[in-house]
């Protein structure tokens, strides 16, 4: 497939577990009904970005563990839109309970899960008189790179500050990912100041889409949401976006322009490999 239609999900996250899954249900079916054959939700879209919720509405992906609503739900709806659903991120427990990790599940038209992704970069910041955050005091890190093939491509997948690591986004590019999923919930300070540059220079730098969704402004949580969901093609140019309150944005991917700008610009060939050079560990 070489055009669909995305959908960007910004949700109003409430600290009700039920409205929020019932919310993201109704924005994923609204925007395939636009078209979108590929839906993007939040960060953390099922819960407030708060240490008072993270452990009380996480998740483990279990077809018998039937308090997995959020999970349920977006298998339900992919299956029946006959879509893929890049699912955010929620609060996941390890399998044996012991872990607590920010994940983003990924699933197919047929309902079934494609991947999931543990955020490996958590998000610690100290800024004086401004924000004072440790995502690593609550969330354990994830050490696995996430990509994988859909009807509409081979995707890549990073959650909010690891869209800070220009290593992860290289690595995808090397995979041959044609676009880049980053839900993430940048606050008011690294939003403003941050958010649009990371995603129009991972784009640019690997000349290939990259999608984000955010929480909208209006969320519960510890600090207030940028917001501004966005798409950036392969020329760092921002196709479509948002502003800060719930909405859904609905762009059209072109990977043809992905070829356009590659073969103009062919910056693979002109990498010098012989001064440096990307590792990928996985893959050894």
């Amino acid at each position: 497939m070489i055009q669909f239609k995305i959908g960007l999900c910004q949700l109003s996250v409430t600290p009700e577990k039920t409205i929020n899954v019932d919310n993201a249900r109704r924005s994923i079916q609204f925007a395939s009904k636009r078209g979108a054959a590929l839906v993007v939700l939040p960060e953390m879209w099922n819960c407030p970005y708060s240490t008072d919720y993270f452990e009380r509405f996480a998740e483990k992906f279990d077809e018998k563990d039937s308090t997995a609503t959020s999970l349920k739900m977006l298998s339900e709806v992919a299956c029946e839109e006959r879509i893929t659903i890049v699912g955010g991120s929620i609060p996941e427990w390890s399998s044996g309970g012991g872990k607590l990790y920010n994940t983003c599940f990924v699933f197919g038209p047929n309902g079934d899960l494609l991947a999931k992704h543990r955020k490996m970069h958590l998000f610690d910041i100290n800024a004086p008189g401004d924000i004072s955050f440790n995502e690593s005091d609550t969330f354990s890190a994830g050490s696995s790179p996430t990509i994988f093939d859909t009807h509409v491509g081979r995707i890549g997948i990073g959650i909010c500050h690891d869209i800070r690591f220009p290593e992860l986004a290289m690595l995808y590019r090397a995979r041959g990912a044609r676009l880049i999923c980053y839900p993430g919930a940048f606050n008011m300070s690294t939003g403003e100041a941050l958010w649009e540059l990371e995603q129009r220079a991972r784009a640019l730098d690997n000349q290939l889409f990259v999608a984000t969704c955010s929480p909208s402004r209006d969320s519960d949580g510890s600090y207030q949401i940028w917001g501004h969901s966005t798409l950036v093609n392969p020329l760092g140019e921002i196709i479509a976006t948002s502003e800060h309150d719930q909405t859904i944005v609905i762009a059209e991917v072109d990977y043809s322009a992905i070829q356009y700008t590659r073969e103009s610009i062919p910056i693979v060939k002109q990498r010098r490999s012989d001064v440096y050079q990307l590792i990928d560990y996985h893959t050894l």
